[in-house]
């Protein structure tokens, strides 16, 4: 090319194009090709500091001082990528135990379907919904007892405890006697160590009173945490109360077609408004009755108990609030 004049290359480079001659000397070039391998063993070391590749030695790189910047930020970049991979499994694990226990908990409910609640099964059934019972179980064991999720209405889907079967067993005997709804209702949203526990029982005598839900027994108790899911039960009084007069039964005592006395709306409004009140005290101390109740299960929508000392079984649903 014109203007440009080329020598021998141990002289260097020469360049020049209409413009002063300029030589670079080997002295020069060798502080740019050292940097040049600082960096790569920079680099080299930097893929070596993951945490697929633990250290069993100290490196170079620890020497480079200029570079220290580049390794901290290469941990660092590193670690936030590793955090977010075991928050996923560790997401993808519980949703994997959720769906286990819903199962579970599908399985035992399917279990005493058709037991009228617990009245009607045989040894067979019972052992089949007991093996429910404790699959459930599991997936609750040594939790604390959150106060929070155990406040609200539970409705008693089924019992082994003998003094509920009586009740279910009268009813299905007498053509004069029917047992609801049951539930239990826990008052302790606010409260750190106990609360209020009530079962209400919904019966009726017809054509005396409405059907199915004609009164209301209720059983109150005060309860307090004894352990980490045991609850110790001080029962205090039996209540009968909200009764339903059927309309058979109010045309008997103030039929609509004559003039009502003052007497026989004061009948209808006494029999609306009763309310008997029963304490529950042992006979030989005269101390309130109480007992230990262990609730192995407790969710959003499902509570399981048993009564301590072979007092039964317990599965309740979440109800809505009783009015």
């Amino acid at each position: 090319m014109q203007g440009v004049e080329q020598v021998p290359a141990a002289a260097g480079y020469l360049i020049a194009e209409k413009s002063p001659r300029k030589t670079v000397t080997e002295e020069e070039i060798l502080p740019g090709v050292i940097r040049e391998l600082n960096l790569h063993q920079s680099l080299m070391e930097l893929a070596l500091s993951s945490p697929l590749f633990p250290s069993n030695a100290t490196r170079g790189v620890n020497k480079i001082k200029p570079n220290s910047s580049m390794l901290i930020a290469s941990q660092k970049l590193s670690a936030q990528k590793s955090f977010p991979c075991v928050a996923a499994v560790a997401t993808q694990a519980t949703q994997t135990v959720g769906l286990e226990v819903e199962s579970k908990k599908h399985e035992l409910l399917r279990a005493i379907q058709d037991t009228g609640r617990g009245l009607v099964t045989t040894d067979d059934q019972r052992s089949f919904i007991e093996e429910a019972l404790v699959s459930v179980e599991g997936y609750n064991m040594g939790a604390p007892i959150d106060l929070v999720k155990l406040d609200g209405t539970w409705r008693l889907q089924y019992t082994s405890a003998s003094d509920v079967l009586i009740l279910l067993e009268a009813a299905e005997r007498l053509p004069f006697f029917q047992v609801g709804q049951i539930f239990q209702k826990f008052e302790c949203k606010d409260q750190t160590n106990g609360g209020v526990i009530r079962n209400v029982v919904r019966w009726s005598i017809p054509p005396l009173l409405e059907e199915q839900e004609g009164a209301t027994l209720l059983v109150s108790a005060k309860f307090s945490v004894v352990s980490v899911r045991n609850i110790y039960l001080q029962f205090e009084e039996i209540n009968v109360q909200d009764i339903k007069i059927s309309e058979e039964l109010q045309a008997l005592i103030a039929p609509a077609i004559l003039p009502r006395s003052f007497l026989s709306l004061q009948i209808l409004q006494y029999l609306r408004n009763f309310k008997a009140q029963i304490p529950v005290r042992d006979p030989g101390s005269r101390q309130s009755v109480g007992g230990l109740y262990y609730l192995s299960y407790l969710d959003a929508n499902m509570l399981l108990g048993r009564a301590v000392g072979g007092g039964g079984v317990f599965v309740f649903t979440k109800a809505q609030p009783l009015k």
